[in-house]
């Protein structure tokens, strides 16, 4: 955002005016200072004259002979532009001037007459683009004075980075806001005089969306005549980087950088109906904006609407249908507040990135709205001469109440270091405009314009900011240290245990090629995928849905640069066009863990080679995160994975919910990724992983002996290995310590479409020997479990 340091100076009296100290100040108080530009004087003798006759030329019909008193006596000047007449106040460059570009003006004869000097035009003075005539000046300013003295020249132009969470410093009152609270000056706020008629607008406004529209204010000035805003408007405007249009789009222009609140002025006459509804746009729905583009409306996009229809983009961009014209003799001045999620959406999604939106989707403050209406409406009056109607619109959707925070004084010291008393602190906090109540706590009350500071280490923060981070000295402040959260451990575990197991961290771009979901069996319809508006590469132009494509990229990279094992697993973020279930104004996306590993796996030998990555690795890799992170309820269950081999893969589950895959790449897969060999891969959701679970629970282990035994049953190929021990663990209780499958046997001897599985069980009691009567009953429990799955004790 630019601002200008004599427009800043109307609301501050700033202790210095030098760029450079200004620059180390607003950066040190989080407004970086990107540039600098200089404005001066790029003229010289060039004065206020007056018109005092216009007459044709003798010998040339698109001139005029004017004669001028620019304070030495009227003096003949031909000039071509016909936007004057007599008694107009224009600026003259005597003979001997020297305009912007080293332009020296002397006199010269055209046709046959003599021309004393020239009457400038906005353009030949450096002022502005505007050359399509010269420069009226306003009112009646002092003939023969310095033109130099009716432009704000020297002046100092700063380009500020304004962080996406300080809405109000977007304006140039929140900037001198800041700079008043550094430099313990007063903040100058301008007074709004507000002169009304009586009338109401009959423009009644409905707000039928209020998740989207917080607050909606809008009065009617009548009688205005569109034309061009005074000088001092016009330069402020050009200098911020802002084209002047009229004086009414003007008006809303110089507002909203003067006090940070986007408005729009509506031709009154234009509305259709008599009536404003804002609400959101249905399918199928076109608008044409005031860059004369028609736009495809999507059924998120907020707009207002009169009886014909779309008439405006909410704080994006008006329409072009109500748009205020040179035929405009009403306008409906528009201050709004909208919600900054539905802006920035509709913004990015139509590219239309404009002043209004850039701050709207940060966060206006909703009760500066009708304030800013004020100031544009009596600004609109002022320059095209038009009344305000006294009767305003001001629809509160959605209230918006200043923070309340309590501060304990001891907080900050313990962050910044010695020196801050109560006192200071609220001295501090009271020059940002907060209020503060009590003295240790302290009860600050934080105004809406400040909606980033919401807890007291926000308060903390700006207290060091205004205090002067260069202030501070080298030594670190006392105090108790910070620690992880349980998720922030369980991460650096389960990154520990991978890398620990010989796996090397994968970070790819977000982006996939839809070819390499095609490969991998997983191509989603086109509507379920997130495509990117400006792909780095064409081909990766959708945002992935799988962390897989990258990996296995990832892998033939490092075989294509010599490599013949290589183990990597990646965390990151994948993405659907569905509604994220917990705003469905955003895409869902989610953190995954994957991992995908070819070649040798684990240390070699002398005499061999080390083990062949397949599904039984992918398996491993499972059971290592299950027991480093703790997880008693982990499964896996044999299941089909498209792009895996159908044999070797299962489903991950945990708490009895799927939460990924792992096994092992299909070989159709690996040959269209270009991998040789096997493939052990493996994708899971990352946050049921990082959930805390239950603590640990000692108990002491039994001084008693255990009761072992073993049970073999023919099982169906129905049923799995996992079902058996379940269901026999079950009904065994609380005695049972440990049960594994120690053998599998298919062959002679046992029926076709069984297996024989052979388990080992091993009971024991905490206060007891079992005996042989106690086991005996739980035994015939377990073989009884196993029958009613259709899997019968062997040899029976």
């Amino acid at each position: 955002m630019k601002i200008s340091l004599r427009w800043l100076q109307e609301f501050i009296d700033l202790p210095t005016t030098d760029p450079a100290e200004l620059k180390r100040v607003l950066d040190m108080i989080g407004h970086t200072v990107e540039g600098i530009e200089s404005l001066d004087i790029g003229w010289s003798d060039v004065y206020v004259g007056r018109v005092e006759s216009v007459e044709p030329h003798p010998d040339a019909d698109r001139i005029r002979v004017c004669r001028v008193d620019s304070g030495e006596g009227p003096k003949q000047i031909i000039c071509g532009a016909w936007n004057f007449e007599e008694g107009a106040y224009v600026s003259v460059a005597r003979p001997g001037a020297v305009l912007p570009g080293d332009f020296e003006i002397g006199r010269r004869t055209i046709r046959g007459v003599e021309s004393n000097g020239m009457i400038c035009s906005e353009k030949e003075l450096g002022l502005g683009e505007t050359h399509k005539g010269i420069l009226v000046l306003d009112g009646e300013p002092n003939i023969g004075s310095k033109f130099d003295d009716l432009v704000e020249l020297p002046d100092v132009v700063l380009d500020l980075e304004i962080t996406p969470n300080r809405p109000d410093a977007m304006s140039i009152m929140g900037v001198a806001r800041d700079l008043a609270a550094f430099f313990e000056v007063e903040l100058q706020v301008p007074e709004i005089e507000v002169s009304t008629v009586p009338g109401t607008t009959p423009i009644a406004v409905t707000v039928a969306d209020e998740e989207g529209c917080l607050r909606f204010t809008a009065r009617e000035i009548t009688g205005v005549t569109i034309g061009e805003s005074p000088l001092r408007v016009r330069h402020r405007l050009t200098k911020v980087g802002v084209r002047p249009i009229s004086n009414v789009v003007d008006a809303t222009n110089y507002v909203m950088f003067e006090l940070g609140q986007p408005l729009h002025a509506f031709d009154a006459d234009e509305i259709v109906g008599d009536r404003l509804i804002v609400k959101r746009a249905a399918s199928g729905e076109e608008i044409t904006t005031l860059d004369d583009v028609e736009r495809a409306l999507d059924e998120t996009d907020l707009i207002i609407y009169d009886d014909n229809g779309p008439t405006s983009m909410a704080g994006t961009m008006g329409g072009a249908r109500s748009e205020v014209s040179e035929k405009t003799t009403r306008v409906l001045m528009e201050a709004a507040s909208w919600d900054p999620v539905t802006i920035m959406q509709m913004s990015r999604r139509h590219g239309l990135l404009s002043e209004a939106s850039a701050r709207f989707e940060r966060g206006v403050d909703p009760n500066i709205a009708d304030i800013a209406n004020q100031r544009a409406s009596a600004m609109v009056a002022a320059l095209a001469g038009g009344e305000i109607l006294d009767g305003a619109v001001d629809v509160v959707a959605r209230s918006v109440e200043p923070s309340i925070i309590e501060l304990n004084s001891q907080d900050v010291e313990r962050i910044l270091g010695p020196g801050f008393t109560p006192g200071y602190i609220r001295e501090i906090l009271e020059r940002l405009r907060m209020s503060v109540a009590g003295d240790d706590p302290m009860t600050v009350t934080v105004p809406t314009f400040r909606p980033d500071v919401t807890r007291p280490a926000d308060l903390v923060e700006e207290v060091a900011r205004i205090h002067g981070f260069d202030q501070f000295g080298s030594t670190l402040p006392t105090g108790p240290s910070g620690g992880l959260t349980a998720a922030q451990r369980r991460s650096r575990t389960l990154l520990h245990t991978l890398t620990g197991a010989g796996l090397s961290q994968a970070i790819n771009l977000p982006f996939v090629n839809p070819d390499d979901l095609d490969a991998l069996g997983r191509s989603p319809s086109s509507s379920a995928l997130l495509t990117v508006r400006n792909p780095l590469r064409e081909e990766e132009s959708k945002l992935r849905p799988t962390l897989l494509p990258g990996l296995l990229n990832s892998v033939r990279f490092n075989l294509s640069h010599g490599l013949t094992d290589v183990g990597l697993f990646e965390i990151g973020k994948v993405f659907s066009a569905e509604p994220d279930p917990h705003d469905p104004r955003l895409p869902a996306q989610s953190d995954r863990l994957a991992w995908a590993v070819t070649g040798g796996v684990g240390l070699r030998g002398l005499e061999g080679a080390a083990t062949a990555a397949d599904g039984r690795i992918a398996f491993a890799v499972w059971h290592l995160i299950e027991d480093a992170l703790g997880l008693d309820d982990g499964r896996l269950e044999q299941s089909t994975v498209p792009g895996l081999h159908p044999g070797r893969t299962a489903e991950a589950l945990l708490d009895g919910k799927v939460i990924g895959y792992v096994g092992e790449l299909s070989p159709g897969v690996g040959r269209a990724f270009d991998l040789p060999g096997r493939v052990a891969v493996g994708e899971l959701e990352l946050d049921p992983l990082l959930s805390p679970i239950p603590p640990t629970v000692f108990r002491p282990p039994s001084v008693y002996p255990p009761a072992d035994f073993d049970l073999s049953f023919l099982v169906p190929y129905s049923v799995t290995a996992r079902e058996v021990l379940d269901a026999t663990v079950d009904v065994a209780g609380e005695l049972v310590e440990s049960a594994r499958v120690f053998d599998e046997f298919k062959g002679p001897g046992v029926d076709e479409g069984f297996r024989a599985l052979a388990i080992t069980y091993r009971l024991r009691a905490s206060d007891r020997t079992l005996t042989n009567e106690e086991v005996a009953p739980i035994r015939e429990r377990m073989i009884g479990a196993a029958d009613s799955l259709g899997a019968k004790l062997r040899g029976v």
